[in-house]
């Protein structure tokens, strides 16, 4: 589905004047594209909108008129919506408040009303709102198929619960069942793991399910503010009350590998009943939206104020029933909020999100019909054990994080002083370090102590005790590995299409490798297969050390692993900086011995496939003309079916997808290689569903 988008930022000029920003865009033409800023004259009453939230229609008129009041910013609205009905497609519309504006987050921008007719805005599909934050998370927004999401339903219901009064008011007891079919009706399709009272709805248990991966957080609990601040009603381990800071949960969400994609905080009902008896957590949870998406969390949708029980009964599953429709957020809570226009409260649930495609989910191949059509050639070279599988470091992004996270956050802790745009480039940083302490293995060596550290921070619960420190006479390098594929094993345990596992079940012979780690050899010995090991010797200074064999030759049982950059333990062969790639760059020109002989066979007489590589990135550019360039190996090439698995181009870094996706298969379509849209672990299961059922 394409959108017109309108972007609308209001910043805090001063005092109570302030700024509008308006960005309107259509995503299949960039000559479409406005943008203009203009000082909005009219001042906006914060104390006068606040004396009418209890009186919405009077709340939504004021926001009007203090927003549309400027004739260009108006008329800038009307043509954004006349473009969209122009093109029958979605307005989306995002409101940016600015940091310097947070007062502004308190007022229901959902009940803004229509400039010509007052009628509200934004209870149809027509015109999507959402609150749009952004976040200085470094965590890239990767989104995964539909038959890969996971769900989390938590519902805490402490037994103690009705002796808190907050506000005034007594806390009321959940119906925990009615609470749970509810959710689970609307999350139907979805694997959904659940923590439903009982003492399972604890702080350290919603955490640890989060760890394990998690897409969809459906939260149902109390809340309160108290003097500014919000709390949450969680339970401890015997089922009795927990109040957790809001600022606690979202410092623990900020420390997670991989946030939510999507938060749902369903509020609870106070003590009463009827069509009268409301929610009572006074806004806390909707207090709560704003910090969770600056911790890293792209979507949350929270009520805002408090919401009658009768419109969240109508409300959630029409929600959670369009949102499994087509992924789009937006349209989904624009859905439901229509559903409940009757309702005095409709304008409630408020969505945070900083998802710029507005998709909790992507599509392989965009579209029907975009999937790999040379499947059975694929097959018939993994039968004939003529297939190469080329590993990429992406492969590991949720166990060790990506490059780019790395680099960001080795920017700001070094003080890297270049461009912006550079600073998620992690040979650019790298050579940064390197030059900065004098030291060419200063990265490499600092590479090993960030990954190390920050395992250890994250799973140190679930590690055996002897795994938390080094051995007496162990490096930290070998500790590492030790941690990675403990890790990895317990992964692989919970996980029969793991990609590593599903690659280790063919009878292949060779598997290069661009990842530092072990995973790849510690899946073959899982399986009882006898891994050779050998990375390349880019520099001089690895010569000395002991290689394979020049006559080894590789079987399925006695398979060899090739690392391309590095291996870490071994901590000078890293291939990591600016310098380290030109000088591998230059050794594979210079010495026709560079590779084994075995491999560059392989690299030339068997089929490709490359998972857990950035197509678009400089690195993965450098790699494969390094890998197409090896002498003699054109001709053959092309007499084998070439794959690369890419993941629906990452959130934020790529402006038009369909765009993008046509570039990249002209950019490789010389190089007859051919480009499964969609992520490593769906190519994994699509392959090991394959190859179990014999399809040829």
């Amino acid at each position: 589905m394409d959108f017109i988008e309108l972007e609308f930022g209001l910043q805090r000029r001063e005092a109570d004047s302030y700024t509008a920003e308006l960005r309107i865009s259509r995503p299949d033409s960039d000559a479409e594209t406005r943008e203009f800023s203009r000082l909005l004259t009219d001042k906006i009453d914060i104390r006068t909108l606040h004396e009418h939230k209890f009186d919405v229609d009077a709340h939504g008129r004021l926001l009007s008129e203090f927003l549309f009041a400027d004739p260009k910013v108006k008329t800038a609205f009307a043509e954004a919506r006349a473009l969209a009905d122009a093109s029958n497609a979605p307005l989306r519309l995002r409101l940016l408040v600015g940091p310097s504006a947070p007062e502004l987050h308190g007022l229901y921008w959902e009940a803004l009303r229509d400039p010509d007719d007052g009628s509200p805005l934004f209870t149809g599909e027509r015109i999507l709102l959402s609150r749009y934050l952004s976040s200085a998370d470094w965590r890239p927004v990767r989104r995964r198929s539909k038959t890969e999401l996971h769900g989390l339903i938590m519902i805490a219901s402490p037994t103690d619960v009705t002796s808190y009064r907050p506000g005034g008011r007594p806390l009321a007891a959940l119906d925990v069942g009615a609470e749970l079919a509810r959710a689970k009706a609307g999350l139907e399709g979805i694997g959904c793991a659940e923590l439903a009272s009982g003492g399972t709805a604890t702080l350290d248990g919603l955490m640890r399910h989060l760890r394990d991966g998690c897409d969809i957080l459906y939260l149902v609990c109390h809340g309160a503010l108290i003097e500014g601040e919000a709390w949450l009603w969680l339970e401890d381990e015997a089922g009795k009350a927990r109040r957790v800071a809001a600022g606690e949960l979202i410092q623990r969400v900020s420390e997670l590998r991989n946030a939510p994609a999507l938060v749902v905080l369903a509020s609870c009902q106070s003590a009463g009943g009827g069509d009268d008896a409301r929610t009572s957590d006074g806004g806390a949870l909707a207090a709560l939206g704003p910090g969770l998406a600056e911790a890293g969390v792209p979507a949350v949708l929270a009520m805002q104020g408090d919401i009658t029980i009768a419109t969240m009964v109508k409300f959630m599953p029409i929600f959670l029933r369009e949102l499994q429709r087509d992924g789009q957020i937006d349209r989904a809570v624009a859905a439901a909020r229509g559903a409940v226009r009757d309702r005095d409260d409709w304008y409630a649930p408020v969505l945070f999100m900083r998802l710029r495609g507005g998709s909790l989910w992507y599509k392989p191949g965009f579209e029907e019909g975009a999937q790999l059509r040379n499947w059975p050639a694929v097959l018939r070279q993994i039968q004939n054990r003529h297939w190469t599988p080329i590993i990429g470091p992406g492969l590991t992004d949720s166990l060790l994080g990506s490059r780019r996270e790395i680099a960001q956050r080795w920017a700001e802790t070094f003080h890297f002083p270049m461009a912006p745009y550079n600073r998620e480039y992690l040979p650019q940083v790298a050579q940064f370090l390197a030059i900065n302490q004098r030291a060419s293995t200063f990265p490499q060596n600092e590479l090993i102590s960030y990954l190390r550290s920050d395992l250890l921070a994250r799973y140190r619960d679930e590690l055996p005790d002897e795994l938390h420190e080094c051995k007496a006479d162990e490096s930290f390098a070998d500790h590492l590995s030790r941690l990675i594929s403990t890790i990895g094993a317990q992964r692989r345990k919970r996980n029969p299409a793991e990609p590593f596992a599903v690659l280790a079940r063919l009878s292949l012979p060779i598997y290069i490798t661009a990842a530092q780690n072990d995973l790849i050899t510690d899946a073959l010995r899982d399986i009882g297969k006898e891994p050779h090991v050998d990375f390349c010797r880019w520099n001089d200074e690895l010569l000395s050390l002991p290689a394979i064999e020049p006559d080894f030759r590789p079987d399925p049982q006695h398979p060899l692993v090739y690392h391309l950059f590095g291996r870490l333990t071994h901590p000078e062969s890293l291939v990591i900086t600016e310098d380290n790639y030109f000088d591998f760059l230059i050794g594979m020109k210079k010495n026709k011995d560079f590779i084994p002989a075995v491999v560059k066979r392989a690299l030339a007489d068997s089929g490709l496939v490359f998972l857990g590589f950035q197509l678009d990135d400089w690195n993965f550019r450098v790699m494969f003309r390094a890998i197409m360039d090896q002498e003699g190996g054109r001709g053959r090439r092309a007499m084998y079916a070439h794959v690369a698995a890419q993941i629906d181009p990452e959130e934020g870094r790529i402006i038009e997808p369909r765009a993008a996706r046509a570039y990249l298969e002209s950019y490789f379509t010389e190089s007859a290689i051919s480009i499964y849209w969609g992520s490593p672990d769906d190519f994994a299961r699509d392959l090991l569903k394959r190859w179990e059922a014999g399809s040829v």
